[in-house]
């Protein structure tokens, strides 16, 4: 990171004694561009050799969670479906007075 501040700095300098041509004003943009860019993974704790292979395993970590949620809602709806059903045949026998209603005495 220092090269790169310290290569941001020459181009600077550079750009102000030149009067900032084309060619170093891109050199600059794109030195910036990488400074802001490690600083910011720097800050997120991704700028180590292990970062790449972290955001892997956070990646098959959240699409395990999202296939777990989509299970767990699946469940819930085909929970939902059989109750409904089982009150169905339920009502149904009772309105063709296939069960008799026990009443209390």
């Amino acid at each position: 990171m220092l090269d790169t501040e310290a290569m941001l700095a020459r181009l600077v300098a550079q750009a102000e004694s030149e009067g900032a041509s084309l060619v170093t004003l891109r050199a600059l943009a794109e030195e910036a561009s990488e400074a802001g860019a490690e600083r910011a993974l720097g800050r997120l704790g991704l700028s180590d050799e292990g970062a790449r292979g972290d955001l892997g395993e956070l990646r098959q970590l959240l699409g395990a969670w999202r296939d777990a949620k989509r299970s767990a809602r699946n469940e819930v709806v085909n929970w939902l479906v059989r109750i409904s059903l089982a009150l169905l045949l339920m009502g149904l026998a009772v309105k063709l007075g296939l069960v008799a209603m026990v009443r209390g005495a």
